[in-house]
């Protein structure tokens, strides 16, 4: 049964000019690292109690401190975000086909916001694990569906520098984190820190709720409408409820093997996993390691300096060279593994001189080149599916990279240094892990490739529904004539 256009939703905002569209996910993502990054300083996270041999122990500090925290549970809060976006991402991914993707955006960083606020209230280590799955339900609603609006949106010639600008975010919320949450813990402690999060999303889940639709290429067919639930459904009995459970589950599985067939995109989040498992093992101990390998005083500040200006030009200038080279899969594989293994040279050197200012040189050459994968990484996420599949791969990459990658290794660093009680060798072996994700990434230059961007989804053409009138934001400023539409 076709659906009135004039009575599912309005044409497209004028406001939302596609620089627009891109500053709003950039601050979403950069507010919700910057969580990433507090969490692990030492103004919030703090230090564990210490007892000396006469059985004298000091109080410690933050949150290690206040609830006695050894440094594998410490390890297990940094992951516990893991469990709500493994178990939310792919039902997001899913709804987006049916739902208006900004209206799951506005659910999810509403339960972002209370799970933080939740996380300054928290009064043990089990209350504040709960809340940091929560926190994982909200980034679940937002990552899968952001890079796809991005790369629809974005100049065609531009398309890797634009999604690397958002992952930019990335490290540089990371870095603001650390600042942030070192400030601000230190100076009012650190539960403040945790609402202080909450109150800068509030206006991004409100504004979730508000923003009028825009389709996202691959769902043409999709009943997307502004409100949570389609009209459709709530005319139906249980038993239609209970058939179209069935059906996306069905479709959901269909999809899952649909992507994990294709050899390119599973070579390419292999490399990603490797990589990330470094990554966040850094983002979580880094300011620590730091700390104990050469006494910084400020290490909180130096580690979000280096973080900052490592992430910032290595992924804009990774990008921009991928879209000068051609954007192509192939050439994203090239970037990614000579990146990344020069990228481990320089940080695998870095900790083995015992100079601070030679360390931090080094280091952030190698956070520099380490970080210009960011662009091409997501580059042959989205491109080397289907577009019906985009916000599934983004989905799907992102859960893999974290339960394989940083939820593991940092317990798993914080248990290797429980035993060798050297930090220094402890990140020499987690850089290591470096040097495998460019061999892997190095495999996919030889795969054969193909940019599936513009490929047509075959069974999502079955049923055709007519829709309202709402477009990608460059598609529908060029067919105005308006030649401002990527203007601010």
């Amino acid at each position: 049964m076709a659906i009135d256009p004039t009575s599912v939703s309005d044409p497209a905002p004028s406001w939302f000019t596609p620089k627009r569209l891109l500053v709003v996910f950039c601050v979403i993502n950069m507010v919700n690292y910057i969580d990433r990054g507090a969490i692990a300083t030492n103004g919030v996270n703090g230090s564990p109690r210490i007892c000396t041999e006469n059985n004298v122990c000091s109080d410690g500090s933050g949150i290690q401190g206040e609830f006695d925290l050894s440094n594998f549970k410490d390890g297990i809060l940094s992951s516990a975000f893991m469990v709500g976006l493994l178990i939310a991402s792919p039902i997001f991914a899913s709804l987006a086909k049916s739902i208006n993707p900004f209206r799951l955006i506005g659910v999810g960083l509403s339960v972002w916001t209370l799970a933080v606020v939740g996380c300054g209230l928290s009064v043990d280590f089990w209350s504040i694990t709960i809340c940091r799955m929560l926190v994982g339900v909200g980034e679940a609603s937002f990552i899968s569906l952001a890079a796809p609006f991005i790369d629809d949106n974005a100049p065609v010639a531009q398309r890797t520098a634009w999604l690397g600008i958002f992952y930019m975010c990335i490290p540089t919320g990371i870095a603001v984190g650390y600042v942030y949450g070192g400030l601000v813990g230190d100076g009012l402690g650190w539960r403040y820190a945790f609402f202080g999060e909450a109150i800068l999303m509030l206006p991004f889940a409100i504004l979730g709720f508000v923003m009028k639709p825009l389709q996202l290429k691959g769902m043409s067919n999709a009943k997307i409408i502004p409100g949570l639930l389609n009209e459709e459904f709530s005319k139906k009995d249980s038993s239609s409820y209970v058939s179209y459970t069935s059906n996306q589950l069905s479709r959901f599985g269909q999809d899952i093997k649909a992507l994990l067939s294709e050899k390119v995109y599973v070579v390419n989040v292999l490399g990603y996993i490797a990589y990330n498992s470094v990554i966040g093992a850094y983002s979580y101990w880094g300011p620590k390691a730091g700390y104990s390998i050469y006494q910084m005083e400020n290490a909180d500040l130096l580690f979000g300096g280096v973080t900052i200006v490592g992430g910032i030009v290595g992924t804009i200038g990774g990008s921009v060279l991928l879209d000068r080279m051609n954007s192509t899969i192939p050439n994203a594989f090239k970037l990614l593994s000579i990146a990344t293994f020069f990228g481990a040279v320089f940080c695998f050197s870095a900790f083995c001189f015992s100079s601070l200012y030679v360390f931090l040189v080094l280091f952030l050459i190698g956070e520099i080149l380490v970080f210009a994968t960011q662009g091409p990484v997501n580059f042959v996420c989205l491109h080397s599916v289907k577009p019906s599949l985009r916000p599934l791969s983004m989905a799907i990459s992102t859960v893999s990279i974290h339960i394989f990658g940083d939820v593991p290794s940092s317990p798993l660093v914080g248990i290797l240094q429980d035993k060798l009680n050297n930090w220094r060798t402890s990140a020499l072996i987690l850089t290591s892990v470096f040097f495998l994700a460019a061999g892997i990434w190095f495999i996919g230059i030889f795969l054969p490739s193909v940019d599936r961007y513009d490929e047509e989804d075959s069974e999502h053409l079955g049923t055709r529904v007519e829709q309202p009138d709402v477009t990608p934001l460059l598609e529908s400023k060029v067919a105005n004539g308006d030649s401002t539409s990527a203007s601010l």
